[in-house]
């Protein structure tokens, strides 16, 4: 019989792989992104201190506000463009995406293209 690794251990592992590679600056901190079955949650990071600058969930108000469901393309793409406003008025304008070991598509690609629209660069 052929065991196989759950998809979480494997996208653990895949965001791991990630990781390694890049991390948040001060100048260029990391946009990750996380995605459950129910909600979706941005953060904006600076790695090198451990703080988390700017954060936004499907689970506020304000991106909730005019959502039939948190768990689709549509409120992905209201959250990408969210987290957008708050990183401006904090005057981060540049981020390194972390797609958390994510599949780039449906939901993921959604929230990063509607951050671009809104005026991060990545």
């Amino acid at each position: 019989m052929v065991s196989k690794e759950s998809r979480t251990k494997v996208r653990e592992n895949k965001h791991r792989k990630i990781r390694n590679r890049f991390s948040g600056t001060t100048e260029r901190p990391r946009l990750a992104v996380f995605r459950s079955n129910n909600h979706m949650y941005a953060q904006i990071i600076d790695d090198t201190v451990g703080k988390t600058l700017v954060s936004a969930c499907t689970l506020q108000k304000d991106v909730k506000d005019g959502l039939e469901k948190t768990n689709n393309v549509e409120a992905a793409a209201k959250l990408g463009t969210v987290i957008a406003k708050k990183a401006l008025e904090k005057g981060i304008n540049t981020v390194v995406f972390d797609r958390g070991g994510f599949i780039y598509q449906g939901k993921v690609k959604a929230l990063a293209e509607a951050a671009r629209e809104a005026g991060l660069e990545f």
